[in-house]
Parts: C-alpha cells; sequence; structure tokens
C-alpha cells in the first residue's frame, strides 16, 4: 500500500519546536515503515506555508492524488500540520473518507486530540444546529396553532371528544358521559382503578383502541388529564435523540378553549387527583402485605381459591370465584379478614405442634396406610373437581366468544385453561403414583417426636417464611365459608376453627 507524506511549517522559526521539515519528514518515514506502507519521493511534499490557508500550491498537489485515488494512506506529524483551521480540516477530513484514504498522525491519535476532538464538536454542532433549525419551524407552526387555541397536532387525541377542524377544537361525543361516571366512582366510593376496570368491563362498555378490555393505565391517563376539566396543555413532552422525556411545568403551553365541553369541574377534577393520590398510598404495591395462607385456602361452596386482596390497604381473602368478570354465576362468600384468619390458622396449629402425642397419633395410622390413602384420595377427588371446573370455564369461554368477545382476551383465556389443565394432569400422576406407594411408607415416630420438640421449642420465633414451611410439610388446607374455617392435613386438626369479621 502506498503512502503520502506531507510536511508543513510556517514562514516561522520551528527548529526550537523540533518540527523542522527534515525531523518532520524523518518521523513520518519511520511511522511509514511502522505500518508496513510503501514510500517514495515522488509522492513526498515539505511545504512552507501558513496553516491557516487551504489554498496552498502543494496542499492542492496532495488533494490531487487522494481525488485520483494515487495513494492509499496520507501520513503528517500533527493535525496542525494538515490544517490549523479546524473547518478547513473538516473538508480535507471528508475528501479522504470519501475517497477511502486513511489518516496517519505520528504523535497523535486523530479522534483524541484536541483538534480531533474540536473537528468531532464542529460536527456535532453542525447538526444539531440544522437538527434546531428543523424544530425551530415546527414549533413555531405549533406556537401559532397554541395561540389561536388549536391543538398543536391538529387532531383529537382525547377519549370522549372528536376533533372539529373548523372550530379548532375537541368536540365533545357520547363517550364523555363514560369519563363522567368514572369520575363520580372515584370521588363518591374511593375505587381503585381495577375496580374501575372491571366496572367498565361489566358494563360491556368499548375501551378506546377497540375491544372492552379496559387496562389500569388507560383509565389512569384520563382520570389525571386536565383536559375534562377545562384545561389542555402543549409542551408537556420533548423528544430527546429517540427518547421522549417529560418536561417541566414551567414549559407547559396552556391552550384556550381547546374542548368546547368538560366532563368535570376543576375543583371535581381536584378531588378526584386527591382520591387517586390515596389510593396509589393504599396500594398493594406500596404495602408490605402479606397472607399465610395463599394457595391454600379454598371456598366451600364453589370450590375455587381464595385469593389475597388489598381492601382500603388492609389484607383480606376473597373467593376467586366472586370476582370472575362477565360471570353469570358469581360466587355470593364473603371476603374475610386476611390477618384475623391466619393468625387464628396458625393458633391452631402451633397448639398441635406442641403436642407430639397428637402428631404421633396421626401419624400412627399413617404407618398402616391408612390415613395417608384417604388423603391421597382426597388430593384425587380435589384434582378431578379443578378439572371439572375447568371444563366448566372452557364452556363459558365458548360463549363468551359466541357473544364477540375480543378474539385475544379469549385465546389468552384458553390457553390458560389448557396449562392449568396439563398442570392438574401432571398433579394427578403424581397423587396416583404416591397412593400406590402410600401402604410402602414408613415414618418413624422417632423421628417425629424430636421433630415435633425442636418445633415446639422455637414456635414463639417462627416467621412468616416458618409458619409458611410448617403449612407446606404438613399439607395443611382450610375450607371457608365466609363464618367459618375447616382445616385438614397429615394429621388431626380441630374440625372448625373459628368464626371469621367479614366484609361485603
Amino acid at each position: 500500500m502506498k503512502a503520502s507524506i506531507y510536511c508543513r511549517v510556517s514562514t516561522d522559526n520551528q527548529e526550537a519546536e523540533g518540527t523542522s521539515l527534515d525531523s518532520q519528514l524523518k518521523a513520518c518515514q519511520d511511522k511509514a515503515r511502522e505500518l508496513g506502507y510503501e514510500i517514495n519521493e515522488e509522492y513526498t511534499i515539505k511545504e512552507t506555508y501558513s496553516g491557516l490557508s487551504l489554498d496552498r500550491p502543494k496542499l492542492a498537489q496532495l488533494r490531487q492524488w487522494v481525488r485520483d485515488r494515487e495513494v492509499d494512506a496520507i501520513i503528517a506529524y500533527t493535525l496542525d500540520r494538515l490544517s490549523r483551521d479546524p473547518v478547513h480540516f473538516i473538508i480535507l477530513q471528508e475528501e479522504l473518507e470519501r475517497a477511502g484514504v486513511v489518516l496517519v498522525m505520528v504523535t497523535e491519535d486523530v479522534d483524541s486530540s484536541d483538534m480531533g476532538k474540536l473537528i468531532a464538536y464542529i460536527k456535532g454542532f453542525a447538526a444539531k444546529l440544522e437538527a434546531e433549525k428543523i424544530k425551530e419551524r415546527t414549533m413555531r407552526g405549533k406556537r401559532e396553532r397554541i395561540r389561536n387555541g388549536k391543538l398543536p397536532t391538529g387532531r383529537g387525541v382525547l377519549y370522549g371528544y372528536d376533533y372539529d377542524r373548523e372550530r379548532g377544537i375537541n368536540a365533545a361525543n357520547d363517550e364523555l358521559p363514560i369519563v363522567k361516571m368514572i369520575g363520580q366512582w372515584v370521588i363518591e366510593e374511593g375505587i381503585f382503578l381495577n375496580e374501575a376496570c372491571r366496572r367498565l368491563m361489566e358494563k360491556h362498555i368499548p375501551a378506546p383502541k377497540g375491544g372492552y378490555r379496559w387496562s389500569r393505565g388507560t383509565v389512569g391517563r384520563i382520570m389525571r388529564n386536565p383536559a375534562y376539566a377545562g384545561k389542555s396543555y402543549a409542551g408537556k413532552t420533548r423528544m430527546e435523540g429517540k427518547k421522549r422525556v417529560t418536561c417541566s411545568e414551567k414549559d407547559h403551553v396552556l391552550i384556550p378553549n381547546a374542548v368546547d365541553r368538560t366532563a368535570f369541574t376543576w375543583e371535581e377534577w381536584e378531588m378526584i387527583q386527591r382520591q387517586l393520590d390515596r389510593n396509589r398510598e393504599l396500594s398493594p404495591r406500596n404495602q408490605k402485605l402479606t397472607y399465610l395462607l395463599s394457595g391454600r385456602l379454598f371456598c366451600k361452596s364453589c370450590g375455587r381459591k381464595y385469593h389475597g386482596v388489598p381492601v382500603h390497604g388492609k389484607p383480606y381473602y376473597r373467593c376467586s370465584g366472586r370476582v370472575r368478570l362477565l360471570s353469570d354465576k358469581r360466587c355470593t362468600s364473603k371476603t374475610v379478614n386476611a390477618r384475623q384468619l391466619d393468625e387464628a390458622v396458625w393458633t391452631e396449629l402451633a397448639e398441635v405442634l406442641k403436642s407430639p402425642r397428637t402428631i404421633l397419633a396421626g401419624l400412627q395410622h399413617l404407618n398402616d396406610g391408612m390415613n395417608q390413602e384417604g388423603f391421597l384420595a382426597q388430593e384425587l377427588d380435589r384434582i378431578t373437581r379443578e378439572m371439572k371446573m375447568l371444563d366448566t370455564e372452557q364452556e363459558q369461554l365458548l360463549q363468551w366468544a359466541l357473544k364477540g368477545f375480543p378474539d385475544e382476551m379469549v385465546i389468552k383465556a384458553n390457553e390458560r385453561i389448557n396449562r392449568k389443565r396439563t398442570e392438574l394432569r401432571r398433579e394427578i400422576k403424581d397423587t396416583e403414583k404416591k397412593l400406590e406407594q402410600a401402604k410402602e411408607s414408613y415414618i418413624d415416630p422417632t423421628r417425629v417426636e424430636e421433630f415435633c420438640r425442636v418445633v415446639s421449642q422455637n414456635l414463639s420465633d417462627f416467621g412468616d417464611t416458618e409458619k409458611k414451611l410448617a403449612l407446606e410439610t404438613f399439607k395443611i388446607r382450610a375450607w371457608i365459608d365466609g363464618k367459618s374455617v375447616i382445616l385438614d392435613g397429615v394429621f388431626p386438626i380441630p374440625s372448625e376453627v373459628c368464626a371469621m369479621s367479614q366484609h361485603s
């Protein structure tokens, strides 16, 4: 590969600085040999000329070699030997890049040198300046629309309104009463966004993007938008590169008369904001609520599981059959206080754990293969009931599909049912295997007694993790009808635990 060497000094005496033409030439020749470039006198330039001028005779010859692609690289001592003007250097650099010619410096890296950094800055500044010009022209048009009381985008963006191009405003449509209804729920009942979504779907109200699937984010954005109280703003966000960021309030621009009718007065909107803020504080995501019986609590009425749910910031258990969306047959079992129920169940279990004889008496039956077989038979019966419930769910799903529910919603629900059915089939197989092994199993009473002794001595120090482990170890399950609780497991437990406080 062929290289051209360029050496330059100005009219000033630079010998003292070690940058004479001869010293530059020798350093460039050494660099060329180091990199394996071919050099000859024909493509070697020594010039005495100011570095602030681009109109240099011998530099012009060098540029012609580049355009003709007669050389593969240009070697100079430093960047300022080629040019002291960063704008001129940008011109030279672009010519080299177009021709595919490499630029090599003896004493510095092109990009990391002070001149290289300055050039990179100038290029970036030029690109930014052009982008700012485009942005300014765009914003000028938007500001003109805002001064005329029109939306900067020129189209409607609010649920409950249609954009009126002639009047330049959002004109209310038939969906605005739905916004008012949601706001009334929040103000009068203090409901959470999830509950608002459930009610909207239950009423078969179409969502803004089609279908009937409402999300917390959608409802939240509607309730937080001051445009529904008559205050529409532009400039709330801006693009930084490819990312959209939120602007500070001082940069927001009020658009006068952006809507022809509001859903709320300003006072009502502020009441909604206060309630939403309060709900956020009470949200389970901001609360450390624990549910000891999670996954182990079942409804005696419908057979479905109870699950943990916060009610005004406090933990409760609610039957999953009670909140099934769009279901014609909802369970009527009451919601119960989780803390009271957890405490009552653990109290009963702790009393049993303090009495090894009670446990040993129950486990002795397991050694005979009686209780264990009975327990496993109950497990098979429970799993079979769950399988039948899945069949019922799939039948209801078919009815939903026939009623025109969104395909995506039906498909996802069907996939969930199929996954659960696969899981239950696996449980059936495992339980049947355990049932076969039950008669051959033997539990050492001595080891059980030692376990109970250690547990009873440490019960007072048990935390949630240890308590859940004990429930898992003894396969404890609870059956509840909203009034009383019945426990079962691998050893005898008093049939009825207690009455629970309820929440409608």
